[in-house]
């Protein structure tokens, strides 16, 4: 069994870049692409967007990929309904972590986020799907109440949790002790979720790696939402040649993901160029 992964999220994350919206036949093209490069996860929506998104996330259920199709969710069981109506088997449920976050964005408390996350984890397990916690603002959390709700999805039903940078405000040093602390203690896999706001997604992914994540997020050409995500091109590069690790993936076909992400956002003179032979 592999030890660390990567979570696309060029379909979900990516497409909140301002200006980008892909069309349902863009979306597909992607998501062969991602598929024929070798990746094994995809986020690969947002149900609860409406009927065409929904539309869309069935038809891509059909499309026969071999990798694994992720719903990304609010902490609703409404929205877990939404999910499974378009046939997914892996959903990822979101809350907010940070103090800051839950009172500002939700005028709640912690115990109401750990009450949240029993009930709708919960509700989500009880249809045999597996569901992933995510950690919205987890960098600006704090740390044991991080693990606490890491134990309480699990006791509920959860098998990963995603930590993310949410604003992009965290540096390679503190994320490698972070991820060092938490996966040492944590009843979960971590997947690290990073932003490129002071240009560091690249760099903080590759310290989440060292630091012990057991996945990654990123997405092509790194798009995303306000200065972008973790660039896959860059991460798989990077793991190859800087530390010969076996990715495992068709590196071949990333110039082509690259060009068709480009194109359909509009970014095809975004400069960005990769090595795409690794020895």
């Amino acid at each position: 069994m592999k030890t660390f992964d990567f979570v696309d999220s060029t379909l979900r994350d990516g497409e909140q870049t301002a200006g980008v919206v892909f069309s349902p036949e863009e979306q597909m093209e992607i998501a062969r692409l991602l598929d024929r490069v070798g990746i094994r996860w995809i986020e690969a929506g947002v149900p609860a967007m409406g009927s065409a998104e929904r539309e869309f996330l069935s038809e891509l259920h059909r499309a026969g990929l071999s990798a694994q199709l992720i719903s990304w969710n609010r902490m609703r069981r409404e929205d877990v309904d939404f999910a499974l109506s378009c046939g997914f088997r892996y959903i990822h449920l979101s809350i907010p972590l940070s103090d800051i976050h839950i009172q500002y964005k939700f005028q709640k408390d912690r115990a109401w986020v750990l009450n949240q996350i029993e009930d709708v984890v919960g509700y989500a397990a009880s249809f045999g799907v597996s569901v992933f916690l995510g950690g919205e603002d987890a960098a600006r959390a704090d740390r044991e109440f991080f693990l606490r709700a890491a134990e309480t999805a699990e006791k509920a039903g959860a098998s990963r949790i995603r930590y993310a940078d949410t604003i992009g405000c965290m540096d390679p040093f503190r994320v490698r002790g972070e991820m060092e602390y938490l996966s040492a203690r944590c009843p979960l896999p971590i997947e690290f979720h990073g932003h490129n706001d002071f240009g560091l997604a690249a760099a903080n992914t590759l310290a989440a790696y060292k630091g012990g994540a057991a996945f990654v997020s990123v997405t092509s050409t790194g798009i995303g939402e306000r200065a972008g995500n973790a660039c896959l091109e860059e991460i798989v590069t990077a793991m190859e040649c800087l530390y010969h690790y076996d990715c495992e993936l068709h590196p071949e076909h990333l110039p082509a993901l690259r060009q068709a992400v480009s194109k359909a956002a509009n970014r095809e003179n975004n400069g960005k160029h990769f090595c795409t032979k690794m020895n």
